[in-house]
């Protein structure tokens, strides 16, 4: 038996029913041969086992990312980073620092956040202009749904005062028509085209530290957003054999001519790269004010949010069904209301016209949702892929944005599970950190950024740890279709875990986002050890 091992001495939570609880795993070519007593565990040691104490840690299948951007994470990592500005002048100060050692480049990243301004200001090219002059910048807020670019950078992608907005997108200006550097959604493309492609070996600095990043907080599994070129990335980093994390790739729907003349459905790989899943974009975020609602904006009584192009022509309806048709996973974004409830219109199509099989629709985010919609989730099969640290920083402002009303239905985690959803969990990284445990901290305890909510914004949709964990486990593998390799601690399945600092079953709620991770196990292998 390759790699025989016995972890011994441990509170294992195996998010499996069937035996929730165990004190020993043992583990042998990358896969668990058996959970249970360390007495029945002992009928596996010989003179070639390893015998891992675990020093009665928590012991947690490893997690499962269910929304994360692992290339933008990387590189986020590797770019300059905006997210400690409080202010315009840190805003500016960061960048100019940055441009210092890297003039003769593009300048991306940022992940900034204008809620935290005083009086929430949007940045402005003026802001950045006179010190960067010949550096083109384009830096996205933390959503990734609006971004900041210089003059230069306008420049480049040819955006001046004519240029209409793009459907589906919006170019900000002032009084006089002229661009003020904030690109919203679509309009970001504009951008983008112009940005040069990054070489291979930038792929592979993003794909070390993102390998890095997951190892430490225990993410032994991610279902990332895939775009150009990184799929590619992923396949040269595995025949290298450096991959640290498995994973689930969601293509744009507009490469589906790709996957249905290549008869490819879903499922389609190994246990380190599956594709088969399309993802595609319903609205915006709540932040940049593009989610799309059906009623306006409580700060803004303008807007109603901006629904995407392929929503408006009508394109993702008819790509879907063929999609589904070809049993290629549907993962659509959606947040407000109203595009949670148009995507829903989509899915009851679907099952109308198309031949039935397990479609595992999700729906990414739906982060406010209409109360007529909570049974049509159930009723649809529809799972939900959450993002709980979002309510952290989003909780903040929320009400501002979108009144009280709105905000009792919004991460409304407890509804979805007493409605019947099934409920995965992400980070959305690098929108925020890719730290499961925050995630399951924020389900937990609903506490906010600014500390203004200690008993939890909405307490009522708290939910326990148990399902929280389950929700970045079982749950997680279930969204993939995975389930019966990973997820749970359970005999056959591939021998992925993590090993806490402390029980998040039993310490204070609060403390759940201090604990750390002190082991990552891969395929029985320990990859990460943080020495406690």
């Amino acid at each position: 038996m390759k790699d025989l091992k016995v972890f011994v001495n441990g509170m294992i939570f195996t998010a499996d029913a069937r035996m929730k609880w165990a004190d020993a795993v043992v583990t042998g070519n990358d896969k668990i041969l058996f959970v249970g007593s360390y007495e029945k565990a002992k009928e596996f040691i010989d003179k070639n086992t390893e015998i891992i104490d675990l020093q009665n840690r928590l012991v947690l299948p490893g997690f499962i990312d269910a929304h994360a951007h692992i290339v933008m994470g990387g590189e986020y990592l590797l770019g300059v980073d905006l997210t400690q500005a409080k202010s315009p002048n840190d805003f500016k100060e960061s960048l100019q620092n940055f441009i210092g050692e890297n003039r003769d480049k593009w300048i991306t990243g940022g992940n900034w956040n204008h809620e935290n301004y005083e009086n929430a200001v949007l940045p402005h090219k003026n802001w950045i202009d006179e010190f960067s002059k010949d550096t083109p910048i384009f830096v996205s807020r933390m959503d990734y749904h609006m971004g900041l670019a210089n003059s230069k950078a306008l420049e480049l992608a040819g955006i001046d005062k004519n240029t209409q907005d793009p459907i589906g997108g919006t170019i900000e200006k002032d009084e006089s028509g002229q661009p003020t550097g904030i690109l919203k959604d679509k309009a970001m493309e504009l951008v983008y085209n112009v940005i040069p492609e990054p070489e291979d070996l930038e792929l592979e600095r993003a794909l070390d530290s993102a390998m890095n990043e997951a190892m430490r907080f225990g993410v032994t599994s991610i279902h990332d957003i895939t775009y150009k070129n990184h799929l590619r990335a992923f396949q040269n980093y595995a025949e290298k054999k450096k991959l640290k994390t498995r994973i689930y790739t969601r293509l744009p729907i507009q490469n589906r001519n790709d996957l249905i003349n290549s008869e490819i459905q879903y499922g389609f790989g190994n246990e380190w790269i599956k594709i088969g899943s399309m993802k595609a974009f319903a609205d915006g975020s709540l932040g940049s004010s593009t989610a799309l609602f059906f009623n306006p904006y409580t700060d803004d009584t303008s807007l109603y949010g901006l629904a995407m192009d392929v929503i408006q022509n009508g394109n993702l309806e008819k790509w879907a069904l063929l999609c589904d048709k070809a049993k290629l996973q549907l993962s659509i974004h959606a947040i407000g209301d109203k595009a949670i409830s148009q995507v829903l219109d989509i899915f009851e199509k679907i099952r109308e016209q198309n031949p039935p099989w397990e479609r595992r629709f999700r729906i990414e985010h739906a982060q406010h949702i209409a109360k007529k919609d909570f049974l049509r989730l159930a009723e649809l099969d529809a799972i939900v892929s959450a993002q709980p640290y979002h309510l952290f920083d989003d909780g903040c402002w929320a009400e501002k944005k979108i009144g009280s009303e709105r905000l009792r239905n919004s991460f409304a985690y407890n509804s979805l599970l007493n409605s019947g959803v099934k409920m995965c969990f992400g980070s959305d990284w690098p929108v925020v950190t890719l730290n499961p445990l925050t995630g399951i901290y924020a389900a937990v305890t609903r506490q906010t950024a600014d500390g203004h909510n200690p008993k939890g914004l909405v307490p009522d949709e708290k939910i326990s740890v148990e399902e929280s964990v389950k929700a970045y486990t079982i749950n997680g593998a279930y969204a993939a279709f995975e389930e019966n390799i990973k997820g749970s601690i359970s005999p056959g399945k591939l021998a992925d875990m993590v090993v806490l600092s402390e029980n998040i079953f039993e310490i204070e709620p609060e403390k759940i986002k201090d604990v750390r991770v002190v082991k990552t196990i891969l395929d029985g292998e320990i990859i990460y050890d943080n020495g406690e």
